[in-house]
């Protein structure tokens, strides 16, 4: 007979029920960890890491006077003005790619999503495989792909920035969807509301902050994408830093990624001053 203070027994077999012993035949997850863990400790005898020639005096001297040069910028009127004109043309890039891929992401984020339980989301797979594709492909070949048609210059760098970014913000977008609180879009649907004014009353309101933030986040990472679309002749900085690294003229590449730098400070300024815009 069991009083109001002693719990039943099968009760205190629940609690005080021990978990099996490390590396036991039962831990299964010890020994995926183990085995992983040596996998990598394997791998790095394929590599050949050169580590006495790495840290030689010489080696490092190459390298102190690489960086000293890096750190003395060009300052040329003539050089800080073709520098100006392909940063200029680097943001436009980056921010005409964003908002096309903001477009077309969040165009194919509607199909791709499973808004409510009775949604049949036909389409659902074959958006994903879309969005897929277009992630899975590098900006660079998509560059070098684009570049056949439209030839050298930044159009072709921005298509290629915003066939990949839509591919990210696609799927982003779909999760954030489909991640929204249910409450406002079901009030709506119980007065017969249609799936637009839905979308447009009850789930974008709840998610804009969201879709800001991955927007200006992959606008931050398409700057720094547009530096290696210049190695296939898109324009802008990215052209610019393989011309001057390929002949290796350093104070040049310095001020080339210091324009790089404070571009993407910019845009990390006016990420975090839309994110508190928003949640006022």
């Amino acid at each position: 007979m069991t009083t109001p203070h002693t719990p039943p027994r099968r009760a205190a077999n629940q609690i005080y029920r021990l978990p099996p012993p490390l590396f036991s035949a039962r831990c299964r997850a010890c020994w995926w960890v183990a085995a992983t863990a040596l996998l990598v400790f394997l791998s790095f005898f394929t590599l050949e890491l050169r580590w006495a020639q790495f840290l030689t005096p010489d080696a490092l001297g190459k390298m102190a006077r690489f960086i000293g040069e890096l750190l003395h910028p060009e300052t040329e009127p003539a050089f800080l003005a073709r520098l100006g004109w392909a940063t200029l043309e680097t943001l436009a890039m980056s921010a005409v790619g964003t908002l096309l891929a903001v477009a077309l992401g969040l165009s194919l984020a509607l199909p791709a999503s499973r808004t409510h339980a009775d949604d049949t989301a036909r389409w659902l797979k074959a958006t994903r495989t879309l969005l897929n594709a277009l992630r899975s492909i590098p900006e660079l070949v998509w560059a070098s792909l684009l570049l056949i048609a439209a030839g050298l210059g930044p159009f072709a760098g921005t298509l290629a920035l915003a066939l990949h970014t839509s591919g990210v913000l696609g799927r982003l977008f779909a999760e954030a969807i489909e991640n929204a609180p249910p409450g406002p879009g079901f009030a709506l649907r119980l007065r017969g509301q249609s799936e637009a004014r839905v979308f447009w009353y009850a789930t974008l309101p709840q998610i804009l902050p969201q879709l800001m933030s991955y927007s200006l986040y992959r606008w931050e990472n398409n700057i720094r994408a547009a530096a290696v679309l210049g190695v296939v002749g898109a324009g802008g900085l990215g052209q610019m830093l393989a011309f001057h690294m390929g002949l290796f003229q350093m104070p040049e590449t310095g001020s080339v990624l210091a324009a790089m730098l404070a571009l993407v400070a910019l845009v990390d300024g006016l990420s975090h001053v839309s994110r508190r815009w928003l949640m006022r």
